[in-house]
């Protein structure tokens, strides 16, 4: 059975120019059935209920990383992530793929990744990795960790700019835990070279929320490189889709206030986890470890998706054209 994924280029390998349409949102969202505020995490819960965390591990050591910990400290973060709030799948950010192969493989058996690699784009169109400082530690990019098998991965075409770092969204089903998960990692403001005054931000979300929509049992987050849509100040609010706290409620979203805890070191939150499910527990984890802090969110576990149960006793694990890795 294979345990590591990486998916290659896929429909990320496409040029998105600012012109291009992104997906439009779909009309036929499930109400949200959540509207209170989660209660903290207090152990792995209980088998009705499932912790999904999103973390930016600040793993690529040339992106002003050095002081954040070797990846021995980052791999002690995720296992106590693991022990102590029973994290059962997890969305990485600025990981590298040797260190997250190592990190499923060491955790046990069951423990399974997928990883797609940043791409860096230059004025020709040429896409080029990025590669992780420090010998033998692969490319770096963004990727799930689930402690039992990911299936129907899939890479969600998005805007990306023109000139510069392609991130993106990497969504997956866990059958196990009932869940779509999707992993976004979105780019930062004025970060096309050739067009410094574009924002793709709000595409990226669209397009999230759109996917999103498709499946009631998604639950997805990421890094989105934003604050969250409050404050007279706020020059980034545009950027959001109303359905994100509306028909979706975020990790740590209590009633109407959409102000959440601090995940970034610099005091601001970054960081999100939304989904239609009930929400029964959030948690932001201090660490040594990186300069974002995990999140993670409880929820309670849906009913089994029988359209992602296998039928047989060797269902694929991707999609067709999606490389693997052992």
């Amino acid at each position: 059975m294979e345990r590591h994924m990486e998916t290659g280029r896929g429909p990320s390998g496409r040029r998105f120019g600012r012109a291009v349409a992104t997906l439009s949102l779909l009309t036929s969202v499930v109400a949200c059935t959540s509207a209170q505020a989660p209660a903290p995490l207090s152990g792995a819960g209980s088998g009705d209920e499932v912790s999904v965390a999103t973390w930016n591990m600040c793993g690529v050591r040339q992106w002003s990383c050095e002081e954040t910990g070797s990846p021995k400290d980052k791999f002690q973060q995720l296992r106590d992530l693991v022990g102590d709030s029973g994290v059962r799948v997890l969305l990485l950010q600025e990981v590298c793929s040797e260190d997250l192969l190592s990190s499923a493989v060491r955790l046990g058996p069951e423990w399974h990744s997928v990883f797609e690699p940043y791409a860096e784009v230059d004025a020709a169109g040429r896409r080029n990795s990025v590669e992780c400082t420090g010998q033998g530690r692969g490319q770096a990019g963004y990727g799930l960790l689930a402690a039992s098998r990911l299936t129907d991965v899939e890479l969600v075409p998005t805007e990306q700019p023109t000139v510069g770092l392609h991130r993106g969204i990497l969504c997956a089903r866990v059958p196990a835990q009932g869940l779509r998960v999707c992993n976004a990692h979105l780019s930062l403001r004025e970060s096309d070279g050739e067009h410094p005054d574009w924002d793709f931000r709000d595409d990226q979300l669209s397009s999230l929320v759109a996917t999103a929509a498709t499946d009631a049992r998604t639950v997805f987050g990421g890094d989105f490189n934003a604050p969250p849509p409050v404050g007279s100040r706020n020059t980034s609010a545009w950027i959001w889709p109303s359905e994100a706290y509306d028909t979706y409620r975020e990790c740590d979203q209590k009633g109407d206030s959409r102000k959440g805890r601090a995940t970034h070191k610099d005091g601001t939150k970054i960081d999100y986890l939304f989904t239609q499910l009930p929400r029964t527990g959030c948690e932001v984890v201090d660490t040594k470890a990186s300069d974002h802090r995990p999140l993670v969110m409880r929820v309670s576990r849906p009913a089994a998706d029988p359209s992602s149960t296998p039928s047989g006793p060797s269902a694929p694990s991707a999609d067709p054209g999606v490389s693997s890795a052992s």
